[in-house]
């Protein structure tokens, strides 16, 4: 039934004169999101709107699984649409669409009808009384309901007339590429892979690093985050995941730190070698999935101290988000079974019994002077040995 979709969009709409530049943007990533589909598609811009033509023979769901990973699009409408051939002609193409779409007739309705070709004969509030009747007229079970109804059937007179009434959520937000870049710190976790979601939401591009520790960890942990780093891409375009081998780093400082502080040092040079990472690669700002007061290191304390490394700014989107929250986004993007999966990251291999919850910044650099004889070398070493995977869906 449905050979067109009509694509909304809200922030978007709000932009001045690049108002353009986003639409194309969103375009794009609409034309990448349907080369996973089957099917031939064309996509096409006109003024507010943005509309996808089905050329062939394809899969509904597939289609409308594939945009809503969209990021930029508020809605996704599946409608007919018809040659402006007569009013009466339209009235029987929404009575047609009323039919098949819904069998059961039970139902209130209203039409709200949008003339943006001026010169049509028929004013909007005209269309919306004569299709009304119409439908009445055709399906005496139906009734109508301008205040609350149970469907909204939309006609829309441009070059062409277009009829739809259902409006399937998309994610929202901008488009991806056109508020820069910045670099994740992956884990296998819950948290991370929502927060590069939740920031490649607001349109940023995404690369990803990730710190491993053979033999503690092993191959099918690295293999886990490159499955949550394939379902990010879905929404955020292909990402660039570097492999770190951190194992000579955490045992440096396992030797050589105060047990309690394991966990804040090696954040603290995690954070060194991402950003080292993002600068060489153009990116503007560090991603991780922190949450105030979930666990040790995320104290308020123990961010700051962590912070205190860097000079990109680090964002944090999961920051006043409680577990139960972090979990809903991720069973919503479709992270949370992988990220649940029993194979355990670097950060929980090397942990302390009882970690500081409120470290002094002036103590953890005394104790990282332990390291001062080696630290060096080893995080060239890692940087070095620096292990590129392409991420595309």
């Amino acid at each position: 039934m449905f050979k067109a979709f009509l694509i909304k969009y809200a922030e978007i709409g709000v932009k001045g004169k690049n108002r353009d530049l986003f639409e194309e943007a969103l375009v794009q990533q609409i034309k990448y999101a349907l080369k996973r589909c089957e099917g031939e598609f064309k996509v096409r811009r006109t003024k507010g709107r943005i509309y996808i033509d089905v050329l062939s023979d394809y899969d509904y769901e597939e289609t409308v699984d594939n945009l809503k990973t969209v990021c930029g699009i508020s809605a996704i409408c599946p409608m007919v649409q018809t040659e402006d051939e007569g009013f009466d002609k339209l009235c029987g193409a929404v009575v047609d669409y009323v039919d098949r779409q819904y069998p059961d007739k039970r139902f209130t309705f209203k039409v709200n009808a949008r003339r943006a070709r001026k010169n049509y004969p028929v004013e909007s509030m005209e269309i919306n009384a004569l299709v009304g009747e119409k439908i009445l007229e055709a399906f005496p079970e139906i009734r109508v309901d301008v205040h609350h109804p149970d469907v909204m059937i939309y006609v829309e007179v441009r070059e062409k007339i277009y009829i739809y009434s259902i409006e399937i959520p998309g994610p929202g937000g901008m488009p991806v590429g056109t508020n820069g870049k910045a670099m994740l710190l992956l884990s296998g976790g819950i948290d991370s892979p929502v927060a590069g979601y939740m920031v490649a939401k607001r349109g940023v591009k995404i690369d990803a690093v990730y710190f491993h520790a053979p033999p503690y960890t092993s191959e099918r942990a690295k293999q886990k985050v490159a499955d949550l780093a394939r379902l990010v891409a879905r929404y955020s375009g292909p990402i660039y995941l570097h492999v770190i081998n951190f194992t000579e780093i955490q045992l440096a400082i396992y030797e050589k730190c105060p047990h309690d502080e394991l966990t804040i040092i090696m954040r603290r040079y995690m954070m060194r070698i991402a950003e080292a990472i993002a600068k060489k690669t153009d990116c503007l700002g560090l991603i991780t999935g922190e949450s105030i007061g979930q666990v040790a290191s995320q104290t308020i304390q123990s961010l700051a101290v962590t912070n205190e490394v860097c000079t990109l700014p680090v964002f944090r989107p999961c920051i006043g988000l409680d577990k139960q929250e972090i979990v809903d986004i991720s069973e919503k993007i479709g992270t949370y079974e992988t990220s649940v999966l029993p194979y355990e990251d670097c950060c929980t291999i090397f942990v302390a019994k009882h970690p500081v919850t409120k470290p002094n910044l002036n103590v953890i650099k005394r104790h990282e002077e332990n390291l001062k004889d080696c630290i060096d070398e080893m995080v060239q070493r890692a940087l070095d040995t620096d292990e590129l995977i392409v991420v595309e869906v």
